[in-house]
C-alpha cells in the first residue's frame, strides 16, 4: 500500500528542532540522509529506454540502511544471494529477546549490548548442538524496535534443524524435523551466556546483575517452515526492515504524527498512535545503529568461513546447483513505461538539478520538496 506520508515529512516539519533532541552526530547524519533521499539534493540521472525511447529523470537514493525508501532492492538482492545457501532440511525461526532492564544500557552503549546479544544467541545454540555432537548454523537479524517504536531489542534467527558431525556428515536433530530444543532450557543458557558476554565488555553493577538473573528470559522457537520457499519469503520480510515503514504513517500535520501499529498484547489488534514530531523522531533515532555495526550475521555452517571451505561439500552432498543472480539485476533496470526495454543512463547531474533541455520532455519522477 502506497503512503502519502513519509518519515522525511516529519523531518521537514521538525526543521531545526532536530538539533534539540540530544542526538549524536551519527544519528543526525543518518536523519539528514533520509530527509534528502530521492530529492534534488542527492542529484540524479537521466535514463532512456532502449525499446520505447521514453526518457525519465530519477533522483538518487541515500542508500542508508535506516531509510524506509531504500530497502526494497537491497532486500531482493540479499534474499536471492541467500537462496543459494539454503539446504533441503527443516528450518526453524528462533527469537531471542533482551529484558527491558537492559534498555537504558542499550541506549548509551548500543554496540556492546547488541554485540553481546548476537554472540550469546549463537553460543546458546552452539552449546546445544555440541551436546548432540553437531556443528549447527544460524542467520541472525537484529531488530531493536517494537510496533510503537519503543526500544525492544531482539534477534530473529533462522536455524537449520540439524548440523554437521566431526566427519563432515549432515544429521537432522530429529527424524520428524518438528522440534529444535526445549525453549525453557535455551532461555536459562541464553541468560547466563549473555551476562557473561556483556561482563567482558562492560562492568555490570551487582543490582543489575541480580535483576537480570531474577527475570525469566524469553527464547521462542516457532514450528519449522513449511518449505524452502517459505524460508526465502521470511528472509524478505525481516532482513531489511527499518523501525517503521512509510506505509504505516497515516497522517503528518503541523503538530503530530499518527501511525498504525499492532498491539500484540491484544492478539495483534491494529491501533493508531499519535506522537509529537519531536517524540516520533526521538523514538525513531534510538533505532539508528552505531556506525559500521553489522546487524545481519551468519554463524556456524552458514558463516563465510564455511562457505569458502566446507559448504561446497554440503552442496554436493545434497546435490544442489548454483543459482544465477542475473535475472534480478536485469529486472531492476527494466523500463516502467513499456515494461520490456532496459534503461540506459544517458546523463547524470548534481544537486543543481537536471539540465534545462530535459525538463518538460521527461517523465519526471515525483519527489518531495526539501525546505
Amino acid at each position: 500500500m502506497q503512503s502519502n506520508y513519509e518519515v522525511a515529512d516529519v523531518l521537514t516539519g521538525l526543521g531545526d528542532g532536530i538539533e534539540d533532541l540530544g542526538l549524536n552526530g551519527w544519528q543526525l547524519r543518518t536523519l539528514r540522509a533520509i530527509h534528502h533521499c530521492r530529492t534534488s539534493m542527492m542529484g540524479g540521472h537521466i535514463d532512456a529506454c532502449d525499446a520505447c525511447g521514453n526518457i525519465s529523470i530519477s533522483y538518487n537514493s541515500c542508500r542508508n540502511r535506516h531509510c524506509p525508501k531504500c530497502q526494497g532492492h537491497k532486500r531482493e538482492e540479499w534474499v536471492q544471494a541467500r537462496e543459494a545457501d539454503l539446504l533441503p532440511v527443516p528450518y526453524f525461526h528462533v527469537v531471542f529477546t533482551l529484558p527491558s532492564e537492559l534498555n537504558e544500557l542499550a541506549l548509551h552503549r548500543p554496540k556492546q549490548v547488541y554485540d553481546s546479544l548476537l554472540g550469546a544467541a549463537w553460543q546458546t545454540l552452539e552449546t546445544f548442538g555440541k551436546n548432540k555432537g553437531l556443528q549447527l548454523g544460524m542467520i541472525a537479524i537484529l531488530h531493536t524496535w517494537g510496533q510503537n517504536l519503543s526500544l525492544h531489542p531482539h534477534l530473529h534467527c533462522i536455524v537449520p534443524g540439524g548440523g554437521v558431525d566431526a566427519k563432515g556428515n549432515w544429521h537432522n536433530l530429529r527424524a520428524d524435523g518438528k522440534f529444535l530444543f526445549a525453549v525453557k532450557a535455551m532461555s536459562k543458557v541464553f541468560r547466563a551466556k549473555y551476562v557473561g558476554e556483556l561482563s567482558k565488555k562492560l562492568e555490570i553493577d551487582k543490582a543489575l546483575r541480580e535483576e537480570l538473573f531474577a527475570r525469566n528470559w524469553i527464547v521462542y522457537a516457532k514450528r519449522p517452515f513449511g518449505s524452502v520457499k517459505s524460508v526465502v519469503e521470511y528472509l524478505g520480510r525481516y532482513t531489511h526492515k527499518v523501525a517503521i515503514s512509510n506505509h504505516r504513517i497515516q497522517q503528518v500535520d503541523e503538530e503530530c504524527v499518527t501511525f498504525s501499529y499492532k498491539d500484540y498484547r491484544q492478539n495483534g489488534l491494529k491501533k493508531s498512535m499519535s506522537l509529537s514530531h519531536s517524540e516520533f523522531m526521538r523514538r525513531f533515532a534510538q533505532h539508528i545503529l552505531p556506525k559500521r555495526f553489522v546487524r545481519i550475521r551468519h554463524f556456524g555452517v552458514l558463516s563465510s568461513t564455511w562457505k569458502r571451505v566446507k559448504f561446497k561439500q554440503l552442496r554436493e552432498y545434497f546435490k544442489l546447483k548454483p543459482k544465477s543472480t542475473e535475472p534480478l539485476k536485469a529486472l531492476l533496470r527494466r523500463c516502467r513505461c513499456c515494461g520490456e526495454g532496459n534503461l540506459v543512463t544517458i546523463e547524470v547531474f548534481g544537486s543543481r538539478g537536471p539540465p534545462a533541455p530535459y525538463i518538460g520532455v521527461c517523465q519526471i519522477k515525483s519527489t518531495r520538496p526539501v525546505n
